[in-house]
């Protein structure tokens, strides 16, 4: 079976052919902590062999995310290190993570990344090529509704109904609910003339090497809501434009509940983002002004920017929809947690309001014999693409 480890962990003594060579790191979002994994770890645990190691980082829990994108994906980094440096069978690593944790992870491959590095007894040139992340080698990257263009423009933070006047509040009132990483998330960070953290996490900057990292794993890919998620709107979590949106598919995959429609997305190439003398101005002015002129117009200037630099790499997409679940308003939560409730063992957690509004954790217990798996679809597609990745990458190896 899998091993499991949440936050903290102990070394490995020697190497025997059962002990794990894949390292899968899962990421949780804002305001949570490891807790967050538990039905997907067990979920994963059933469905992944014994060579995954399932580790649920604990090194940015609760208001920790709230001190930056950039600090949480420096420790997660460090955290990443420590148990590589423990686990001497690993060969491989994966990220999978849920909400803000992608943008968090995204920092921190980047951290950990190393260009044109030989992996010991490599059977493929992949890892010569693109690098490594931590000394592995890279095979998932794995985002669950992640704001990758980050929550400013419309319907982008979906509770907020599209109603200009909310969408242009919530800016300046996001640093105060939730410091840095409510900046950032705006894309307020910093000084007018210099770009936002996200826009600069869509290229290769003095700040790291942001696309390559992500380039150096085998596959990329990324799940959406594309209803009833009012925390991270479908079109930030999924890299689209206003204009790519069109009306889903209703009815699920097979085999893969919830789980309406996958695509791929292949590379453009670009010459990257760009922060003009005219998005400076419009920051500024949006920092300053917050008008709606202000602010939907620096907003689609760093959209447009932040495409182009994380489409020079190719994506899958995978849409989930939860309209037919039995809350389907659930969906942010859906999306990565198994819910299960069944006696005294359940523990649910049910999203706040709030103006940044990614998550609250009010948790409820439930006494009840009756079971419901609104997640189960996704982990089970998550769990064959790890698998997908595993074989084909033998396949290679073995040609």
């Amino acid at each position: 079976m899998s091993t499991i480890i949440q936050g903290n962990f102990g070394s490995s003594r020697g190497i025997t052919k059962d002990q794990p060579d894949h390292l899968l790191v899962l990421v949780h979002g804002i305001l949570a902590s490891p807790s967050d994994w538990t039905y997907v770890q067990a979920e994963l645990k059933k469905r992944l062999g014994r060579k995954f190691l399932i580790y649920a980082s604990s090194s940015n829990t609760y208001s920790r995310t709230f001190a930056g994108i950039d600090g949480a994906g420096k420790r997660l980094a460090d955290e990443v290190m420590q148990v590589v440096q423990r686990t001497e069978s690993l060969k491989k690593i994966s990220f999978l993570a849920h909400s803000l944790g992608g943008l968090i992870a995204r920092y921190a491959v980047a951290v950990l990344y190393s260009p044109n590095s030989l992996m010991p007894n490599s059977q493929t040139a992949y890892s010569s090529k693109r690098g490594m992340i931590a000394g592995l080698e890279p095979i998932n990257f794995i985002t669950l509704a992640t704001p990758h263009l980050g929550v400013r423009g419309k319907r982008q933070l979906p509770f907020l109904l599209g109603v200009p006047l909310l969408e242009k509040l919530a800016a300046p009132i996001a640093p105060i609910l939730a410091g840095l990483t409510g900046s950032q998330l705006f894309l307020t960070d910093g000084k007018p003339d210099k770009p936002p953290l996200l826009l600069r996490m869509a290229s290769d900057c003095e700040d790291g090497k942001f696309i390559s990292a992500l380039g150096a794993f085998r596959a990329r890919i990324v799940y959406a809501n594309v209803s009833y998620d009012h925390m991270v709107g479908w079109r930030t979590s999924s890299i689209r434009r206003e204009t790519e949106i069109v009306k889903p598919p209703r009815r699920s995959l097979d085999g893969y509940k919830h789980v309406v429609d996958v695509d791929y997305i292949p590379p453009i190439s670009s010459d990257g983002p760009h922060f003009p003398p005219e998005a400076a101005k419009a920051k500024e002015a949006a920092q300053k002004e917050p008008s709606t002129k202000n602010t939907v117009e620096y907003h689609e200037i760093m959209e447009e920017e932040m495409i182009h630099g994380l489409q020079q790499l190719g994506w899958k997409r995978v849409d989930v929809s939860f309209h037919s679940a039995m809350w389907p308003f659930f969906a942010h939560n859906n999306i990565h947690v198994v819910l299960l409730f069944k006696n005294k063992l359940f523990e649910m957690r049910f999203f706040s309001f709030w103006i940044l509004s990614f998550v609250s954790a009010l948790k409820i217990q439930v006494k009840n014999e009756w079971l419901h798996n609104a997640g189960v679809g996704v982990v089970a597609h998550v769990a064959d693409t790890l698998k997908q990745e595993e074989s084909s990458q033998f396949i290679t190896a073995s040609l």
